[in-house]
């Protein structure tokens, strides 16, 4: 065994340990509960009684998975059948009595209040053996025990890379590490500070479920097709990051931070790119200006596709860039008859087939993200083309093409257990499901549900700070003055660089081919982190019209030359971050809100209809928590002028009866106002408003009653901090 190997083996002793350790130590959900007797009517196998944790009140999902026939009961309520087995029970948020008869391998399956989507197992933590009057519970909602387990197997893996990088991370300069950090905790801050702050969002439940369930199977080994079906339009790898965070606890807040990490390190990721591609310092501003662009700060703590697609995509990109190094210095010498260059230009060749393997490892981990991320691979293999020396290129190419394909198929049936049986049939039904129509949303002052394909295009011009446009702009004219210039030696590495950048900025944009558009910049955001770079870039351009004042020595103005340029560069460079985060200022924590100046801004966009503005569900829990504050006990809401309607969680007595005219109602909630009808009946008071930077994203009516007392003190306009949902 080589020394390189050994840190892998170990590492893979110390997590079978950890796995050992898990498979001792864990408590099934139904072994939580005591052993009960069997009544008449009872189905065949075992019974369990005892008490369960309800953490709300209001419309529980609630059933369990069977291969034989089983009954739940729960408060009085009962579920019975074979197979998957559900129903839509409302109860009040305490403790109530549990009995279940069936099958010892039964899954209890649940989604409490605040969350919907596919169901989730009912972790034991809420459970007890005792009855309700004596029953305690801790972490309930939650899985501590594979929380911790997930957490050392990451910590494992990590310190395994980080001592098989050692050497390498020595080399890289402690300016450029420093501020790959610096840049890191900067996108990380601004995520967390505002962490949960805008509401939950469209499917962050459904990943969070879903995933949570996906590692509790790997942990345990279960590897059978029906445990593989939550969610399953979706690849597994947004599952698996939701669901490492959903171990901790009943709420969001830990899964966000994890994806606040992926976008926190695909911002940090410019740093070297920018180094790579230009200089050092086009780096650093590349990743501060991509910390500070509204949008990407949205999509970090939210639980979806967005953060990790962008980390897979810098990744992709820093590999390829580097994919060559030192290779160009041995392959290709033609000394083939010195034995050592022979045996040095093999070990080359081998070294660049294992980056191959790596960037391969990538683009399979990202097409297991989002299937759209298949257009990563022409950026890699535009990368990779534009990088090789002369004498390489060709062999770049074979096994480019060899290799890399072949290396994202394997990844991704490793990490998707569905496709180890009947792959090609489990992907159709994943592709027919997210064949479904999306409704209606408005586009440039009309609703609709086909925009035309410049529809990602005119998103991007809008949700990009025209600071940040007006300076991406200067860049083009650098890539121009370049490849206008293409006979120049000198202006080589200018030319490559602007081939990258280019299609970083394009490649995304390939998705508008397809029905896929929908939802704003989500399926292009990586072409952010190329606008960021670009900006940048174009920066540079500005030093180029300083003069210094000429003196006798030529050394000194040189000197002074240099100096009023770096300052130049500096003063435009910090100019545009303190304007990026005055604009991010005005908008939080609602920055999937933002939009530019030059659309008008949230409010000219909501006025018009010119784009979506209060979609995704922010805003919308400052709105039902203000309901929960003041509404009486029974009252009458009207919820039907909410689109997202799964995310209204009000009270648990607050559920029934439905109410479908709003005259009828007490309380009516509109989401999206600039873009929703909804029948406000007369006389109905606006009590409360949620609003970023004049745009309004959700309101609150109080429908007077002859009954009815006097109307609470209207409290406009207001955006307070959401609490974070349960």
């Amino acid at each position: 065994m080589t020394a390189r190997r050994a840190p892998i083996l170990v590492a893979l002793i110390a997590i079978a340990l950890v796995l050992a350790a898990r498979a001792v130590l864990h408590v099934a959900p139904l072994d939580a509960l005591a052993t009960g007797s069997a009544r008449p009517g009872d189905p065949a196998g075992v019974v369990r009684t005892g008490s369960i944790d309800l953490p709300r009140g209001g419309p529980f999902i609630l059933g369990f998975q069977s291969s034989a026939p089983a009954r739940l009961e729960i408060g009085g309520k009962v579920v019975a059948g074979t197979g998957l087995r559900t129903d839509r029970i409302v109860l009040q948020a305490g403790v109530a009595p549990i009995r279940f008869a069936g099958p010892a391998d039964a899954r209890l399956l649940w989604h409490p209040p605040g969350r919907r989507g596919a169901p989730e197992y009912l972790p034991a933590s809420s459970l007890s053996d005792q009855p309700p009057a004596t029953a305690t519970f801790a972490w309930s909602g939650a899985a501590p025990l594979d929380g911790v387990c997930v957490a050392l197997i990451a910590l494992i893996a990590i310190v395994a890379a980080l001592w098989m990088l050692r050497a390498r991370i020595a080399r890289v300069d402690r300016g450029l590490r420093r501020a790959v950090l610096a840049v890191m905790a900067l996108s990380l801050a601004l995520s967390m500070i505002d962490l949960g702050d805008a509401g939950q969002t469209w499917d962050e439940d459904e990943y969070w479920s879903s995933g949570r369930n996906y590692v509790q199977n790997v942990l345990g080994g279960d590897f059978a097709s029906d445990a593989w079906t939550w969610n399953y339009e979706h690849p597994p790898v947004t599952k698996y990051l939701a669901g490492a965070g959903a171990l901790w606890s009943d709420g969001f807040g830990p899964a966000r931070a994890i994806f606040a990490v992926c976008l926190a390190l695909g911002c940090a990721l410019l740093v070297p790119i920018g180094a790579r591609l230009y200089r050092p310092g086009v780096g650093v501003a590349a990743g501060v200006f991509a910390a500070l662009s509204p949008h990407l700060i949205a999509h970090g703590p939210i639980v979806g596709h967005e953060a990790p697609t962008v980390l897979w995509w810098s990744l992709a990109l820093w590999l390829c860039l580097r994919a060559h190094d030192p290779v160009d210095r041995v392959v290709g010498a033609g000394v083939d008859d010195d034995r050592a260059a022979v045996d040095g230009a093999r070990a080359a060749a081998r070294t660049l087939a294992w980056r191959m393997v790596g960037i391969g490892v990538v683009l399979g981990l990202a097409l297991m993200t989002r299937f759209v991320n298949a257009l990563l691979a022409p950026l890699i293999g535009i990368a990779l083309v534009a990088c090789a020396p002369h004498t390489l290129r060709r062999r770049t190419i074979e096994y480019g093409f060899a290799i890399i394909p072949a290396v994202a198929l394997l990844t991704s049936v490793v990490v998707w257990p569905r496709l180890w049986s009947s792959p090609f049939a489990h992907l159709d039904e994943s592709w027919a499901k997210l064949r479904g129509t999306h409704s209606v949303e408005p586009f440039l002052g009309e609703l609709t549900a086909t925009p035309s394909r410049a529809y990602f295009a005119i998103y991007l011009a809008a949700v990009t700070p025209l600071i940040l446009l007006l300076a991406s702009l200067a860049w083009w004219a650098r890539a121009g003055r370049a490849a206008w210039r293409r006979r120049d030696p000198a202006l080589a590495s200018e030319r490559r660089a602007a081939i990258i950048v280019g299609a970083w900025l394009l490649v995304p944009f390939g998705v508008a081919l397809s029905p896929v558009r929908q939802d704003g910049v989500r399926y292009i955001l990586p072409a952010l982190s190329a606008l960021a770079l670009m900006a940048a870039a174009g920066l540079e351009l500005l030093p180029a019209f300083v003069r210094a004042r000429a003196t006798d020595d030529a050394a000194t103005t040189s000197a002074r030359h240099g100096r009023s340029r770096r300052l130049v560069w500096l003063a435009s460079s910090a100019a545009i971050a303190v304007h990026l985060l005055v604009a991010c200022l005005r908008v939080r924590p609602y920055y999937l809100d933002y939009y530019g100046e030059q659309v008008g801004g949230p409010a000219g966009v909501a006025a018009h209809r010119r784009f979506e503005v209060g979609w995704w569900g922010e805003g919308l829990a400052d709105a039902i928590t203000y309901v929960n504050d003041h509404a009486d006990r029974g009252a009458k809401i009207h919820r039907d002028c909410v689109e997202p309607s799964h995310l209204t969680w009000f009270r648990g007595d607050l559920w029934d009866p439905m109410v479908r005219d709003p005259a009828k109602a007490d309380w009516i909630v509109w989401y999206a106002p600039s873009s929703h009808a909804c029948a406000i009946p007369p006389g109905a008071e606006r009590v409360f408003q949620t609003s970023v930077d004049g745009a309004p994203l959700a309101e609150v009516y109080r429908v007077p009653h002859a009954a009815a007392g006097p109307l609470p003190a209207p409290a406009l306009p207001t955006s307070s901090p959401a609490a974070p949902p349960r």
